[in-house]
């Protein structure tokens, strides 16, 4: 019991660190937007700021895809589940899971096939920066990875307990509802 209680704990925090350098990663796009706007009205240049912009929100979208699950903000078309019994429910959550970590690990094979392959042919960027391809690449299949570890956790959840962990806050809930 012990063994499980610090699985679950480490996990709660890799998807907790994983939104947390999502956030790092916006906030990272808002320095490089000022830098760019300051370079602009001293008539300086600053080359590759619009493709490191884009890396960063790349990684932080995929970073937080498995720390948005967690808290319900992935978006739900929950008018099916919630108008069939228990039993036909959990077969619903179950193969949603099942197909979406499916689906999941899939990008994860792949993605690691074409990093590995950015990194070993140094593929790089077309734009002014030269960045090697591999290093922002790799931060997306870390998110993809966070993600497929999370459907897998909320599959097994569901598997053994007949319920997922998903935790909507109140916060994000629409007035309409």
């Amino acid at each position: 019991m012990r063994v499980l209680k610090a699985i679950r704990s480490g996990l709660d925090f890799l998807y907790f660190a994983s939104g947390v350098l999502a956030a790092l990663c916006l906030i990272m796009i808002l320095v490089l937007i000022v830098l760019q706007m300051l370079a602009r009205w001293t008539g300086e240049v600053a080359p590759g700021i619009p493709e490191y912009a884009g890396y960063f929100m790349a990684a932080a979208s995929f970073l937080a895809f498995a720390n948005a699950l967690n808290h319900g903000s992935h978006i739900r078309v929950s008018i099916l589940i919630n108008a069939v019994g228990p039993v036909t429910r959990r077969v619903l959550e179950t193969w949603c899971f099942a197909v979406g970590t499916a689906i999941a690990w899939y990008f994860v094979y792949y993605g690691q096939k074409f990093v590995y392959w950015s990194w070993k042919f140094n593929d790089i960027s077309q734009g002014q920066d030269r960045t090697a391809l591999w290093i922002p690449q790799s931060f997306v299949l870390l998110g993809a990875t966070i993600l497929a570890i999370a459907l897998t956790d909320h599959l097994i959840h569901v598997l053994f307990s007949g319920d997922h962990r998903i935790k909507r806050d109140l916060v994000d809930q629409s007035f309409g509802e």
